[in-house]
């Protein structure tokens, strides 16, 4: 199994709140990417690179980064040789490939046919999340079927409905349908889905579909890995594995309660995401 982190962002609406934050307390951060900033101790990215190198199903992980901040990572990687940094050549959010073009530049590098496990550089999730769990509720799923694809899921709160895309499943735990950040009065279900992936080698094909059929519309219709998910459901078997929640540092704010967690909360960093 390959592993891509989606790490090509430019962290807009984080960076627009350091810039403005008068405390000084976060200078320290700006013009550091998203992925690479400091929670519990260490970049938000390096928790997820240590979880992936202790799973015996994971033989390689790609990072998908811009040119803006490719020394960044380059300089953050060398602590971490097994990982595979890609630039997409981009220099700004007004460039931007999408996040499923990204995904798709990496798997052009895979030499073999594998399933891929698919992260958000700036997704961490609470301690109740285990890789090698999910890893197994995959394994299990394509014994029974080799084109089932995974997706974690957590019940937002009934406002929220309206900034994520909400998913919805039948008896069997499958994906029946996913509306983009519906009212909640449009669905029943608050099942939020985070971007952490477990796609099927069966499904890798149909990127470069969506990708041709979505080259006319604008970037918005095709940038999020949720556009290519909502799209996948209508063609492929797509299941849920519950969690309890995530943090998303997309905002400043969102980023001090990620940290506060770590730094509080969180009972055991060695096994945290494993």
């Amino acid at each position: 199994m390959k592993a891509v982190i989606l790490a090509a962002g430019y962290g807009t609406r984080l960076h627009r709140d350091l810039q403005s934050n008068s405390t000084g307390k976060f200078k320290c951060l700006i013009g550091t990417p998203k992925p690479l900033i400091p929670v519990g101790g260490c970049p938000l990215i390096s928790h997820w690179i240590e979880a992936l190198n202790s799973s015996d199903c994971v033989d390689a992980i790609f990072v998908v980064t811009n040119e803006l901040y490719f020394k960044h990572f380059e300089e953050w990687g060398q602590q971490f040789p097994g990982v595979i940094i890609i630039n997409d050549g981009t220099r700004c959010n007004e460039e931007r490939l999408g996040a499923v073009a990204c995904l798709q530049l990496a798997i052009k590098h895979f030499t073999t046919e594998d399933h891929v496990l698919v992260i958000g550089g700036d997704t961490l999730f609470k301690e109740d999340f285990s890789l090698s769990r999910f890893l197994d509720v995959f394994f299990d799923l394509q014994r029974k079927c080799d084109e089932c694809n995974l997706v974690l899921s957590y019940q937002c709160k009934d406002e929220e409905t309206s900034k994520y895309g909400i998913l919805e499943v039948d008896s069997e735990m499958k994906v029946c349908c996913m509306k983009e950040k519906p009212s909640p009065a449009d669905t029943n279900s608050r099942r939020a889905c985070p971007c952490c992936y477990l796609f099927s080698k069966k499904t890798l094909p149909l990127l470069e579909k969506f990708l041709e059929e979505k080259k006319t519309v604008p970037i918005e219709e095709r940038d999020a890995p949720g556009n290519f998910l909502s799209w996948l459901i209508q063609r492929k078997p797509v299941y849920i594995h519950e969690i309890s929640g995530r943090f998303d540092v997309g905002n400043l704010q969102s980023y001090i309660e990620c940290d506060a967690y770590f730094q509080k909360t969180l009972k055991n960093t060695k096994t945290y995401l494993k």
